[in-house]
């Protein structure tokens, strides 16, 4: 990790033009370059022994020895200091970049998971997470449980205790906010379930999907979770022009990751690595007027009359258990709205096809707004029983907020809105 001394309050939005690089290392280019090679030359063979031995486990580097450069599978510079700025968000120890946000999933359940084991996860997580849980996980003996936001503490205790594997948890998994219905889970909450089934030689990772909020409004390893995933293909990226997945947490957690992810190659590559740092640098203003524009959205909607509900969490009524949970894990309602037109699927459709900015397609944090429909498409693999169950009906449209003006936003859905 890149350990220069800076004063404690700068802030990470000014981190982001340099942090982790030195323009003597790159014949004083300003900007990182786009290191473009699979391998790295050592200076000596005694050199390359080293690495190697750090590299693969065979000994615990040294105190003040610093490692070098192997091979692009291994470590890169541009994936190197972009984990580096991605740490600075979260305050995390360490950082793995992937080449997408599924493949980030998909190694940390790996990596914590073995046959017999019991995976605790909440309802509704995005269609390809709970696809690779539901039809990957289980076929390698991997027990598998839903909880959802309104289950108490006692209930999930209960659950996990009456399925007898209560010894066997070896995650607690939680996408929060909901996608796409904007559903809060306690992180602190899961937290102390963890604990309770915490053993000698045992422990309990809580891991959270915090793609909704980004790295801005949102930090779950303060509130206890001991990893924290992201599609870095949205708030981070930003532009929907590339696919990657980043993991945070402690050195510990961070190491078994990137232990795996050296065997399955997953990681990104320098030119994605090398994007994504460009794309830090506005990170903050691009989400702060996303944020805002949502806010303007949001009332838009709230008051029409084709409109049945809105899933924001701006609009958590206060008295709620969930309001708590927002006030407590959230700094913002972020950028991220769902919205049900009466009616159901054909006047859902006849919207999506009326509009004429906002763009009809999946994804969601680039700078263009971005709408879709959860129930036959992010989440068509999802049982139908379920899908009703978590609030994800045929009148659904879910909707990502760009930034463009805000009052052209509206205009495009009042004119699509009046289409039906």
């Amino acid at each position: 990790m890149y350990s220069k001394k800076l004063p404690k309050n700068i802030k990470p939005e000014s981190l982001m033009m340099s942090y982790g690089y030195e323009s003597k290392w790159s014949e004083g280019a300003v900007k990182c370059p786009i290191f473009q090679t699979s391998t790295f030359a050592f200076k000596t063979a005694e050199e390359g022994k080293a690495f190697f031995e750090v590299a693969y486990g065979i000994r615990e580097k040294k105190p003040n020895e610093n490692l070098g450069l192997i091979y692009s599978r291994l470590n890169n510079p541009d994936l190197e200091i972009l984990e580096n700025r991605l740490c600075l968000w979260d305050q995390a120890e360490d950082c793995a970049v992937f080449e997408s946000g599924m493949s980030a999933i998909a190694t940390v359940l790996l990596e914590y998971l073995k046959p017999g084991d019991l995976l605790v996860y909440s309802k509704p997580l995005y269609g390809g997470t709970d696809h690779f849980i539901n039809h990957f996980l289980t076929k390698y003996g991997i027990h598998v449980m839903g909880i959802h936001a309104d289950h108490t503490r006692d209930e999930i205790v209960q659950k996990i205790e009456s399925s007898g594997l209560g010894d066997r948890l070896g995650i607690i998994y939680m996408e929060t906010p909901a996608n796409p219905t904007n559903a809060l889970m306690d992180i602190s909450m899961c937290r102390d379930i963890g604990h309770q089934f915490t053993s000698d030689g045992h422990s309990v990772q809580i891991a959270v999907d915090n793609t909704y909020m980004g790295p801005l409004w949102s930090h779950p390893l303060s509130h206890g979770a001991d990893i924290v995933i992201y599609s870095a293909t949205k708030y981070i990226g930003g532009h929907s022009d590339l696919i990657a997945g980043a993991v945070l947490g402690s050195n510990e957690v961070i190491q078994r990751i990137k232990g795996l992810r050296t065997f399955l190659g997953n990681m990104a590559g320098p030119w994605t690595g090398w994007l994504l740092m460009r794309s830090l640098e506005t990170l903050k203003p691009r989400m702060e007027i996303q944020m805002k524009n949502a806010a303007k959205v949001a009332d838009f909607l709230l008051n029409h009359e084709k409109v049945e509900k809105v899933f924001y969490l701006g609009f958590i009524p206060k008295e709620s258990g969930q309001y708590a949970i927002y006030q407590k894990q959230y700094s913002s309602a972020g950028a991220m709205l769902s919205f049900d037109i009466a009616g159901g699927e054909s006047p859902a459709f006849a919207v999506l096809n009326s509009l004429k900015l906002i763009q009809l397609a999946v994804s969601l944090g680039g700078t263009e707004s971005l709408a879709e429909h959860p129930y036959s498409m992010t989440h068509a693999d999802v049982p139908i029983d379920q899908k009703h169950a978590m609030g994800i009906s045929d009148k659904m449209i879910r909707l990502s907020v760009g930034i463009e003006d805000a009052d052209d936003i509206i205009w495009d859905l009042d004119q699509a809105l009046s289409k039906i």
